[in-house]
């Protein structure tokens, strides 16, 4: 893709997204072969699809609008290439390319359902191919060297080109990108200008009122947190999975209103009124005392780890609290220094984007193997959850009937839970079936599907059974 995009000299190496999408893109996509994790995957199929957006219009001021862009190609670039497939002038097909234009993309979409379907049900795989071996037998010779299977992979692929090579940028998207600024202006109207300032005066006292209540609502809460969660918190043998997540959920709808009523009562003139200083400290305050909730829920979540150790959803919670706490920076820029609304919806998905691309190099299964064994003896170990991590990780889920027991002993006393889990045994015996399922797949995969990680696990659990013998 980069390589046709650099001889097509269409790659414009300039500007801050594309130069950090592009970079991005080569990264993921090179970890997706060292990692082989899904998570890596997805982003990196989501930065491709940005990317692609920035491809047809590279002077956008926002990733949101080159993410429009990107869904206009979807329906865009298909229009272009049959238009050109027909040998006409675009918006001049004849009525077949037409009628044909209507149903080849919903057709496009269907086989790469079919085609995921496939590969996640192997009940409806083996289906397909009954009806692939019927009509080979029932036309005979004349479908004998046709593999109906590839005909939707071919469909899919030649989709996906389409997609990135095809495409124009969308004209009301052009439009609001044009309009868009970083700096809020006073919008003087002379003949309104006592209503004007009436109303102001009465939004102005709302909010200094709203802002003060909440303030004190939230001093409160925060003050219990500081005392019971920072300084005095001590677990005692319960669960902690609702001692995060409410507090996680509380954090969410606490910024999303922060955000929502720091943008109402900044939106206008209020920013250029001389009598605001109030309602602008009543707001620095807020936002501030939101960093606090979100310091707290980190040392709900510190807790959390501590204890019952490593988990994907723990590891999403910090991901969140470090965007989340840019998200209260860019809401406190925005109103000392009168910036817009499209100032924080540019700052903060720049900042998601490149918060995710850079995570999702980190090899978090790898990672959660290693940590949840490494502190047994101090944090609960879930063999259930351990038992599902996938095939890369063997080698360090891969542990003798002896560790485990001797982890089991430390576990009972530290954890005394009523809830029954997986025992040793059949955790051995799991793995120990994992293990020469994935040996077997593994020396029966193709070179298409080759990657790093599982090949690494591969020569470890064959080095250790030769060790073994």
């Amino acid at each position: 893709f980069f390589a046709w995009l650099l001889y097509n000299r269409s790659l414009p190496l300039k500007g801050k997204y594309t130069i950090t999408l592009g970079v991005g893109l080569l990264l993921t996509g090179f970890f997706s072969v060292i990692n082989h994790s899904a998570f890596t995957i997805f982003i990196n199929l989501i930065v491709l699809f940005i990317f692609s957006g920035l491809l047809i219009f590279p002077q956008t001021k926002s990733l949101i609008y080159a993410a429009g862009n990107g869904f206009h190609k979807l329906l865009n670039g298909p229009a272009m290439f049959l238009s050109d497939l027909s040998g006409k002038k675009r918006g001049n097909s004849s009525r077949f390319w037409r009628k044909f234009s209507i149903f080849a993309l919903p057709v496009m979409i269907i086989l790469f359902f079919v085609l995921i379907y496939r590969l996640a049900n192997p009940i409806f795989d083996n289906a397909l191919l009954e009806i692939s071996d019927f009509i080979e037998d029932t036309f005979g010779k004349i479908f004998e060297y046709v593999d109906f299977l590839v005909v939707p992979v071919f469909l899919v692929c030649m989709f996906v080109s389409i997609f990135l090579l095809n495409g124009t940028p969308n004209q009301y998207l052009i439009e609001l990108n044009k309009k868009a600024t970083l700096f809020l202006v006073r919008q003087r109207k002379p003949f309104l200008h006592t209503f004007r300032m009436t109303a102001l005066k009465n939004e102005l006292k709302a909010g200094v009122f709203l802002f003060l209540v909440l303030n004190i609502l939230l001093l409160i809460l925060n003050f219990i947190d500081i005392r019971w969660v920072w300084f005095g918190f001590e677990w005692e043998g319960e669960y902690l999975k609702q001692f995060v997540h409410e507090g996680t959920y509380l954090l969410i709808l606490s910024i999303l209103i922060s955000i929502a009523l720091v943008i109402y009562f900044f939106r206008g003139n209020q920013n250029f009124y001389s009598q605001n200083r109030l309602l602008k400290i009543l707001s620095y305050a807020w936002i501030f005392q939101n960093g606090i909730l979100a310091v707290s829920v980190a040392i709900r979540n510190f807790w959390y780890i501590h204890y019952f150790a490593l988990a994907y959803k723990r590891i999403g919670v910090i991901i969140f609290l470090l965007l989340t706490l840019y998200g209260l920076y860019t809401v406190f820029m925005k109103v000392k220094h009168r910036k817009t609304s499209f100032y924080l919806f540019k700052q903060n998905s720049f900042a998601i984007i490149l918060v995710l691309m850079i995570s999702s190099l980190i090899h978090w299964d790898q990672f959660i193997a290693k940590y949840n064994f490494a502190h047994a003896d101090k944090s609960f170990l879930h063999l259930d959850f351990m038992s599902g991590l996938p095939d890369k990780t063997l080698p360090h889920l891969d542990k003798t009937l002896e560790e485990l027991k001797g982890i089991q002993k430390k576990q009972a006393a530290l954890f005394p839970f009523e809830e029954k889990y997986m025992l040793p045994e059949d955790y051995v015996q799991h793995i120990a079936n994992r293990k020469n399922d994935f040996m077997d797949k593994w020396e029966n995969t193709s070179l298409l599907s080759w990657n790093l990680a599982e090949y690494r696990a591969y020569q470890k659990l064959k080095e250790k059974n030769n060790l073994e013998k």
